[in-house]
């Protein structure tokens, strides 16, 4: 698996981008290659994404969700394999460093050659700036959920 760490500071209060980023059907607003996420209950979402001319259809489970703190999660089933974090840092009253740290397996041709050339990389410190003019220019949170999801097996950490 490829990992990939990026980070960036937006200026909007702690809560507010935990808030928004807890919004995962709005993902497609501002992530290059999500074109839906359906929430199917508290712990899980279906995505569907095209990138690089490959459409992929998953599940992911999150399995530790603190609020204005964090978001974990893992793929579940499918030939896309994925899990990461999302970490959220108070700087001051209004701004946040926002950190994503994902490790995506490349499965197919399309995405080995995307890996190889940093392109996954460098999409996911895009999508982090789109999130950051997204939840800016919005101005406030579009919704939120403030729910704590406890890890299962919480001696494994990413």
């Amino acid at each position: 698996m490829g990992a990939v760490r990026k980070a960036v500071d937006v200026e909007v209060p702690l809560r507010m981008a935990y808030d928004q980023w807890t919004q995962f059907e709005e993902f497609p607003n501002f992530m290059e290659g999500v074109d839906e996420v359906r929430q199917l209950d508290d712990r899980h979402n279906h995505w569907t994404t095209s990138i690089g001319g490959v459409r992929r259809e998953f599940d992911t489970e999150i399995v530790d969700q603190l609020p204005d703190d964090r978001i974990t999660w893992r793929s579940v089933g499918g030939d896309t394999q994925q899990r990461g974090s999302v970490r959220f840092e108070r700087l001051d009253d209004t701004h946040t460093r926002v950190e994503l740290v994902m490790e995506v397996e490349a499965s197919g041709v399309v995405e080995q050659s995307a890996d190889a050339l940093g392109l996954i990389d460098r999409r996911v410190k895009g999508n982090l700036h789109r999130f950051k003019d997204y939840v800016e220019r919005e101005g406030g949170a579009t919704g939120g959920w403030r729910g704590r999801i406890r890890p299962e097996n919480p001696g494994t950490p990413l």
